[in-house]
């Protein structure tokens, strides 16, 4: 059977999930495929390039809020609709962070975050770092709270999963700091970010 190369991605984020991203290779992805690992080839040159196609997918497949509100509230949804996609899927922080260290895209909502932020009247560094800080945040955030839940699964740990989270707040305190640089800064009221 041909496979497409949107077969590839779906059983690659399939395996990304059932397995985590150490096994998250070519040979296991030709495995559960069927075929040789060589027939991989056609449809992903590399690993790199898999990681790649598999964090773009991960976050295409995640929720879209409406953008509605202020600058403040543009951004908190953002952010919240980047922690829930990556939540969806096993190791999915530290797939979206790698490949965005390596260069390999799933910038979008790094570009989504500049643009709330330039609309908002920041300057181009400010746009530019803000919009990095605030992806920071939830790539390090979601991270902590997948390897916590890993760590509790397999024992690793005696606890269980956590009830609450401190994701909407650290949101509002990035949200607020960024608006005490705003050039004419606008008060960005403390909220719910929708999680």
């Amino acid at each position: 059977m041909r496979h497409r190369r949107q077969d590839v991605v779906d059983r690659a984020l399939l395996v990304l999930d059932g397995y985590g991203l150490a096994d998250l290779t070519v040979r296991r992805l030709a495995r559960e495929l069927g075929v040789q690992p060589s027939a991989l080839y056609h449809h992903v040159r590399s690993k790199q390039e898999l990681l790649a196609l598999v964090a773009e997918e991960l976050l295409r497949r995640g929720p879209r809020r409406p953008r509605t509100g202020g600058w403040h509230d543009r951004l908190r949804t953002v952010c919240a609709d980047l922690r829930d996609a990556l939540l969806a899927y096993r190791d999915g922080a530290e797939v979206v962070a790698a490949a965005q260290a390596f260069g390999l895209g799933a910038t979008g909502p790094v570009a989504e975050l500049e643009e709330v932020l330039r609309a908002a009247g920041a300057p181009e560094e400010l746009a530019r770092v803000g919009a990095a800080t605030c992806v920071h945040y939830v790539l390090g955030h979601v991270g902590e709270e997948q390897l916590h839940l890993q760590a509790g699964s397999a024992g690793a740990i005696d606890a269980d999963p956590r009830q609450t989270s401190t994701f909407a707040l650290g949101v509002d305190l990035v949200v607020d700091g960024i608006a005490t640089r705003l050039p004419d800064p606008v008060a960005a009221p403390a909220g719910v970010s929708p999680a």
